[in-house]
Parts: structure tokens; C-alpha cells; sequence
């Protein structure tokens, strides 16, 4: 029979070997339940700051009719604008705790990265790039949209394909000036390119004639068209030439805060789907249907799973509406800007708009 070696301390080189892996295994354990127990602090920090500060501050547009847009009084109204709302009154139930921050196109992300804001409201296309290469969290599509083109009446065009050789207005920095280069490389057409640090700047630059078209996503254009003097001496072309899905942005550090952003999204959009609108939320509030019950957390104790309380979805409703009722009132064809709803009507009505559901 073989006996082990003895060790210098007196204890066979087995035994030794056996008690230094149960330390390092001991070791690891409690670094992992060190982690387990600091993760859900760390990123509960977005969360308890913006508690702690009484207000959200949400970065959008510098103005941009029917998304976000100030008046004389300095009040802020727009589709982004009402998603901030709706984000504020999830965690404090009141649609006024929300401070908004302009920002440009070209400081948008740094702005989110560095703290300025919590949450990035402004007409933003999600891509891999800026996800994962700019360390950011997209919460969903609220509004699938894509890239067109403003052409000048003059120029008597109605399709995209008819503007080789034309002279074209861009924001710089941006999808859009990517996107226009694919087009008209892919198309064997050419174009003068004329590139402008911000959107004013490109449609200032339109409307004096430095150009005769300006490409932005589509409903920015119907936006636009609005600002010029003579809205009826240009055109939105009809074709769309890319998928611009545009939604919310936080950072990609602080999982909790970015789940309530994206709830707050599926939830204006399961509100409209399941009939509850800021009319009707006493209605909602005696309905025996389980799906709304849970919507309006009467049951299922939903809410403390994002570290709000169980009536959140209402109260994301109460502050904005549902999707539908922010739609038509900032973008739909009753309001200035007048866009059909297209792809962003409901799944269930012809559209792409689809949530996970509350339960």
C-alpha cells in the first residue's frame, strides 16, 4: 500500500492540496455573492437618482414639429416628449417631474454616456454600431421609420430614382448620410453632397436654394416641409430607402433602469391593444379581465419587479395616453403633421406594432 509523502507541516501532500482548493473554492464563492449582492444596488443607481433628484431629465431634439417642439412659453409638446412623460409618471406619478434637455444630433450619445441625461428621447435610429460599439441599450421601436427625400416642386420629380445629378442637403454625423451614399451607389446614380453640422442648418440651406433636396427620415421631413416659408413649393417623395427604427436610448451599465424604459414602452403600446386610454382608466380600474387587472396592478404584484409601484402601467397612460392617443395627437392625420400610421399601426390591425405582454 503507498502512503503519501509527508509535508513539512505534518500533513500528507494530498490532504494539503485538498484544503488549499476548499480555500480558493471558498475564495471564489464569497466573491460571487459579494457580486450577486452589489449587482442589483449598482444598477438600481439610475433608478434611486432619479428618485432622489425628484425630477427625470431626458434628452430631445432641438425642435422638431410633432416629436419634440417649445412654444413661446417655453412648454415642450411632442411624440418624445410625451414618452419622457410617460417614463416620469410611471415613477412618480406626476407627467411634470421631467426637465427637458435639448440636444443636438451630433452630442446626443456623449450626452446619455456622460450623465447629462438618463434617458435619450430624440428620434434615434437603433443600430449595431451604436449599440454595441457605443456601449448603449436601446428600449424598443416606438415609431418604425425610414429615410426619404424633400424635393423642390421645381425640379418635377416623383420618384427617388429621378434625382441622379441632383444637388443633396444632409446633416452630417448621422445614418441619413450613410444611407444616401448606399442609395445612390447601389442605383449607379451620382449626386453633389452638401453636408451641415445640424438639421436647421441643412434646411436653411434647402430653402435658400443651395440645394433642390433634403434627406432626413421621413416623418422629420414632414416636419420640416412645415417650417419653410412656402410649405406647397416642395414635395415628400413617397419611396423610403431604409429601415430607421426609432426608439428610446439609456446606457448599457444599469440593467433595472432599462427595463422600466422599455416596459413603459411595450406598455403604452399593450394599453392601446387592450383597449385602456387616460378616458377610461376608472373603467379599467373595475374590469374582472385578467390582462387588464394585471395591466392596471390589481394583481400579480408586477410593479416591484422594476422597483416601481404595482400601478406604473396606468400611470405611464394617465401622464401620456396609450400609443394610439400620442400618435394622433403629435403625428396623425388629424394633427399638422398629418402621417398615416402605416407600419406603426397595432400587429393586429395591418401595422408591425407588437409588445410582449404584462404578466
Amino acid at each position: 500500500m503507498l502512503r503519501a509523502a509527508p509535508s513539512r507541516a505534518g500533513f500528507p501532500t494530498t490532504t494539503r492540496t485538498a484544503h488549499r482548493r476548499l480555500r480558493q473554492a471558498l475564495a471564489a464563492a464569497a466573491s460571487l455573492a459579494a457580486t450577486c449582492l452589489l449587482a442589483p444596488a449598482a444598477w438600481a443607481a439610475t433608478l434611486d437618482t432619479v428618485k432622489q433628484r425628484g425630477e427625470l431629465q431626458c434628452g430631445v431634439s432641438e425642435g422638431l414639429f410633432g416629436f419634440s417642439e417649445k412654444d413661446a412659453q417655453g412648454q415642450w409638446s411632442g411624440f418624445d416628449v410625451d414618452f419622457c412623460r410617460a417614463v416620469a409618471g410611471a415613477i412618480f406619478d406626476d407627467r411634470t417631474k421631467v426637465t427637458f434637455v435639448p440636444l443636438s444630433a451630433s452630442e446626443r450619445f456623449k450626452a446619455l454616456k456622460d450623465g447629462r441625461v438618463d434617458l435619450l428621447s430624440r428620434n434615434s435610429t437603433w443600430t449595431l454600431e451604436r449599440e454595441a460599439g457605443l456601449g448603449l441599450t436601446f428600449a424598443g421601436i416606438t415609431y418604425h421609420d425610414g429615410q426619404g427625400f424633400l424635393a423642390a416642386r421645381m425640379l418635377d420629380v416623383s420618384s427617388t430614382l429621378e434625382l441622379d445629378k441632383a444637388k443633396i442637403c444632409v446633416e452630417a454625423g448621422t445614418t441619413t448620410q450613410l444611407n444616401l451614399s448606399d442609395y445612390f451607389r447601389a442605383n449607379s446614380m451620382t449626386y453633389e453632397e452638401m453636408s451641415f453640422p445640424s438639421a436647421a442648418e441643412a434646411l436653411k440651406a434647402f430653402e435658400a436654394g443651395q440645394c433642390n433636396v433634403l434627406t432626413r427620415d421621413q416623418s422629420a421631413l414632414y416636419a420640416e416641409r412645415l417650417k419653410l416659408a412656402k410649405p406647397a413649393e416642395a414635395i415628400v417623395l413617397p419611396d423610403v430607402i431604409s429601415k430607421e427604427p426609432l426608439g428610446p436610448v439609456t446606457r448599457n451599465d444599469d440593467v433595472a433602469w432599462s427595463n422600466i424604459v422599455q416596459w413603459v414602452n411595450f406598455a403604452l403600446v399593450n394599453a392601446e391593444e387592450l383597449g385602456i386610454s387616460s378616458t377610461n382608466l376608472a373603467e379599467a380600474q373595475g374590469s374582472a379581465k385578467p390582462d387588464v387587472r394585471r395591466f392596471m396592478g390589481a394583481e400579480g404584484g408586477l410593479g416591484k419587479m422594476l422597483g416601481l409601484g404595482d400601478g406604473w402601467a396606468q400611470q405611464a397612460v394617465k401622464a401620456s395616453g396609450n400609443y394610439a392617443e400620442m400618435y394622433e395627437r403629435n403625428l396623425g392625420v388629424q394633427s399638422k403633421l398629418g402621417i398615416p400610421r402605416g407600419l406603426n399601426q397595432l400587429w393586429s390591425m395591418g401595422g408591425i406594432l407588437y409588445a410582449p405582454p404584462i404578466r
